[in-house]
């Protein structure tokens, strides 16, 4: 049975990137045994989608059949990364952890694909998610570590993607991070220790 892989990578490290070394191996583990495994990459770093503005808003809330051609074109972005994680079965996504959030290219991309009528709706009972039947794979890198002790409460990466991806439907979420990479008694055996529990773990 084939698969489709999206990658989103959003750190600027290239091949050092912690977060990327992670993706990598979650996308090796998932691939392996599934020889029709189609992986596309998202570099959010190289291109990043526009930042929201209120021209895109305006289109948002003109219906479509109404769009002006500048509307169509503003909207491109969003239509385009909206269909890309559409079509894909799983979502790998690197995250470093940046001033205790996720970077900005990555929130930009999550401005385009939250979109109401498109990946999310309303109704008398409440939003419903319109992006289902997605396994989504964070791979968190930080140089502290945030998982647990006293920088726990200072992590609002994890928080708020489960939260915002189970809006738009993605609820089945696992989390990777390879974390203390820049405390010396935990840099040395930071990515290996996360490279196990990827190895380890029941995809």
């Amino acid at each position: 049975m084939s698969q489709k892989i999206l990658q989103i990578i959003t750190s600027t490290n290239g091949e050092n990137s912690f977060s990327n070394q992670l993706s990598n191996a979650v996308i090796e583990k998932l691939a392996a045994g599934q020889p029709d495994t189609k992986v596309q990459t998202l570099d959010l770093t190289k291109t990043p989608l526009p930042y929201l503005t209120n021209s895109h808003i305006s289109a948002v809330y003109t219906p479509e059949e109404a769009h002006t051609p500048e509307q169509r074109a503003t909207l491109k972005y969003s239509d385009d990364a909206i269909n890309t994680l559409l079509e894909s079965d799983v979502i790998v996504i690197g995250v470093p952890l940046y001033n205790f959030g996720i970077p900005a290219v990555l929130k930009g991309w999550i401005d385009q694909i939250a979109r109401a009528g498109k990946t999310f709706s309303y109704s008398a009972e409440g939003p419903k998610g319109l992006v289902t039947d997605k396994k989504v794979y964070l791979s968190i890198a930080s140089g502290a570590i945030f998982s647990e002790g006293p920088y726990k409460s200072y992590d609002f990466s994890e928080s708020y993607l489960r939260a915002v991806f189970g809006f738009l439907g993605m609820t089945d979420v696992t989390t990777f991070r390879v974390e203390g990479t820049a405390i010396p008694d935990f840099a040395e055996s930071a990515l290996p220790k996360a490279l196990s529990s990827v190895e380890e773990f029941t995809f």
